[in-house]
């Protein structure tokens, strides 16, 4: 059995602990508004917020984070089972030549010149362009993606899990300290003292809904520190973005003296007690063990002309796979992405396409596409490709329904193109989540054409509006 782990926070420590123990997680960020979290938990409760003690704090934020992406979670998987259509498959590498051009030499075209201000990276990222053949396809039931987009590392399991730490010093709870002033005030209070971490953990079975929240802590006990190393510690930044205003892996390990309890509670997230839970929820801890799958992925900074944002995470589906059509593509376990259209209230008519215009730093950066990206382990193409347009595009899934799709097959790669228009009543606000696009907005169908367009999206952009146009006229 493989169990696919969602890691519902971004802190780079949680995510090197579980790395360390063979278990790269995806990371759903929860965007969870802490203080209004608890605020509602103990007005819940009929007391206040300071009246909740450091357990019932780390606890309560925990579950609201776990919560949270599961929802997420589940938005996306109803959505994706809801979906209604045909699944159109596409084989160009099966495709004969078109006329007296050879399927070669159309295959290995590159943009045109109008395109020549488009940072192409390394040619061998760039997506073949396939307008000079005929592509055979066939059609499927779009609920068939079972058969044929299914994960190279599929699982049977998913579970979610939600952390938060804060520092018990003196009686007082201390989170993030956020500036610079209050990190400095912080640990000089710490400074030659011994106070208690706590780590609440929350873990969620997905496709069961079943929740398991449990704590650990541990005792901490700090060095004397004089201003100067205090001023010099905080320098580096360290400090402002983590509990208790230290870390134990970093610069502020020479400052602690001594641990008494789950040192990787300190680090942010308990193994042992989320092996505990994991058992609890009925999958065992060597379920989740993928670390090596996905260090044979690649890395995600390659190839390119700019440098990837280091803060991007390498997360499990991400690499780069020799294609089959002499290129190299993103993902492991192939991509998808979002063709979400705007019809008019009266007639119809699909009058606006949300388009994306991608990261410098990406294959093919400076042209318009589609959101979207690489298919996570365990998810089907139709969510990876909500998924994925909900992170760049803010394309929330509970308000598009799902209308066909078509899958670019080049045999051991695939890219899954999913038609989706906005649900009566519903509006999408598009916008750019995160750094893969410079833009991101809905723009007029007819002006789609006049754009600097990925390869792939030129090529197929006729056939696109086209089946846009019928599937507007068929509902």
């Amino acid at each position: 059995m493989t169990v696919s782990l969602i890691l519902a926070s971004q802190s780079p420590a949680r995510r090197a602990v579980l790395a360390a123990a063979g278990v790269i997680p995806v990371i759903h960020v929860s965007e969870v508004d802490e203080p209004a979290a608890l605020r509602d938990a103990a007005s819940e409760r009929g007391t206040s917020v300071e009246q909740l003690n450091v357990e019932q704090r780390v606890s309560i934020l925990a579950r609201a984070k776990a919560q949270a992406v599961y929802h997420a979670w589940k938005c996306v998987a109803d959505a994706a089972a809801s979906a209604s259509g045909d699944l159109v498959v596409g084989y160009p590498l099966e495709a004969e030549p078109a006329g007296s051009e050879s399927s070669e030499s159309a295959g290995n075209a590159l943009a045109s010149d109008s395109q020549s201000d488009v940072t192409h990276n390394v040619d061998t990222a760039q997506t073949r362009d396939f307008s000079g053949v005929t592509v055979p396809t066939k059609t499927f039931d779009i609920h068939d993606f079972a058969y044929t987009s299914k994960s190279s590392h599929d699982c049977s399991g998913v579970l979610i899990v939600g952390c938060d730490s804060m520092f018990l010093l003196d009686g007082e709870c201390y989170g993030k300290p956020h500036t610079p002033e209050v990190a400095f005030e912080r640990i000089k209070q710490m400074s030659g003292k011994t106070g208690q971490l706590w780590t609440g953990h929350c873990l969620i079975d997905a496709k069961t809904g079943k929740t398991i929240c449990k704590t650990s802590h541990a005792s901490v006990t700090f060095a004397q520190m004089n201003d100067a190393e205090i001023r010099a510690y905080v320098a580096t930044g360290e400090p402002l973005e983590v509990a208790g205003s230290f870390t134990l892996e970093g610069f502020g390990g020479a400052f602690i003296e001594s641990i008494n309890g789950d040192p990787h509670g300190v680090l942010g997230i308990s193994l042992p007690l989320l092996r505990q839970m994991v058992s609890e929820l009925g999958y065992a801890w060597p379920d989740l063990w993928n670390k090596e799958s996905l260090e044979e992925t690649g890395e995600k900074n390659d190839p390119t002309s700019t440098e990837v944002p280091k803060e991007n995470v390498h997360q499990p589906g991400d690499g780069w796979v020799h294609c089959d059509c002499g290129r190299r593509h993103w993902g492991h376990n192939g991509a998808a992405g979002v063709l979400l259209a705007r019809r008019d209230a009266e007639t119809g008519r699909v009058t606006h396409v949300v388009m994306q215009h991608r990261a410098l730093w990406s294959a093919e950066g400076g042209t318009w596409g589609i959101p979207g990206g690489a298919i996570s382990d365990g998810e089907s193409a139709i969510e990876g490709a909500l998924r994925e347009s909900f992170e760049e595009a803010n394309i929330t899934s509970g308000d598009i329904e799902v209308v066909g799709a078509y899958r670019e097959d080049h045999g051991n790669w695939c890219y899954t193109t999913v038609f989706a228009f906005e649900k009566p009543g519903h509006s999408v606000d598009p916008c750019a989540h995160d750094d893969e696009s410079m833009e991101i907005k809905w723009m007029p169908i007819d002006d789609v054409p006049k754009l600097k367009l990925l390869t792939a999206m030129r090529t197929d952009w006729p056939s696109f509006r086209a089946r846009l146009d019928s599937l507007a006229s068929i509902r």
